[in-house]
């Protein structure tokens, strides 16, 4: 098998909602998971946002270097984390809104380079 190397980055985009009563310990379960990620050969950066008006929204973010480091991190959270907390679906209000896009490998280092400064 032939992998070729992105000219892109990924963003993978997650917005999920918590069941009512469940904000802080779904908030808390995605921020570990985030950690986990960060830890993954191959991902750059991933971090969760809590919604500005208190709904219960979150917006979950991590930028990878190619699809098998996805894999890689989604295998690990599985193993590392779902099987002993029972995962984060029973949080959820609903079903996850997720989405994968492409970023501009030159955009993302530009990104890290000015905070590098700051």
């Amino acid at each position: 098998m032939i992998i070729m190397k992105s000219k892109n980055y990924i963003l993978e985009t997650v917005v999920c909602s918590s069941r009512s009563g469940a904000d802080a310990r779904l908030h808390r379960m995605l921020s570990t998971r985030q950690l986990l990620r960060r830890r993954t050969e191959g991902c750059l950066h991933a971090w969760v946002s809590r919604s500005s008006d208190g709904t219960g929204m979150f917006l979950v973010q991590a930028i990878y270097s190619n699809r098998e480091v996805i894999k890689n991190a989604a295998a690990l959270i599985e193993e590392k984390l779902d099987t002993h907390d029972g995962g984060i679906e029973s949080l959820l209000s609903g079903p996850p809104l997720i989405g994968y896009f492409d970023l501009e490998k030159e955009d993302v280092n530009v990104l890290i380079a000015k905070n590098n400064h700051s």
